[in-house]
């Protein structure tokens, strides 16, 4: 199966959420063509919590994991640690106060 392009993906990505009222940002472009993705889910009060998609090599399935949560800063800190490590990493920031982010509908795994 083919694989979509980071770009693409993050277009619709921000398209799905902007169309359910959900203020989102791009912090960090990455690679248009293989970057990898991390999304920061902001309520507004603090806190945050980090996203990357994960491959389970034995199922095939991708699935986005909770990488890391807790105070913003924290947070912020893991971001900017993975960006020393990946220069390519797009960073798309969530902020609604509910908590959601939409990366558990089907078609964004």
């Amino acid at each position: 199966m083919a694989r979509l392009t980071a770009d693409f993906w993050v277009a619709a990505y921000l398209a799905r959420l902007r169309l359910a009222d959900i203020p989102v940002y791009v912090v960090a472009r990455g690679d248009a063509t293989a970057g990898a993705v991390l999304v920061k889910q902001s309520p507004l009060d603090g806190s945050a919590t980090l996203y990357q998609r994960s491959y389970d090599p034995m199922s095939g399935a991708r699935e986005w994991m909770e990488l890391a949560s807790g105070p913003e800063a924290e947070v912020d800190a893991a971001i900017a640690r993975q960006r020393g490590f990946d220069p390519d990493l797009w960073v798309i920031e969530v902020e609604d106060r509910e908590g959601r982010h939409l990366l558990d509908e089907v078609g964004l795994e």
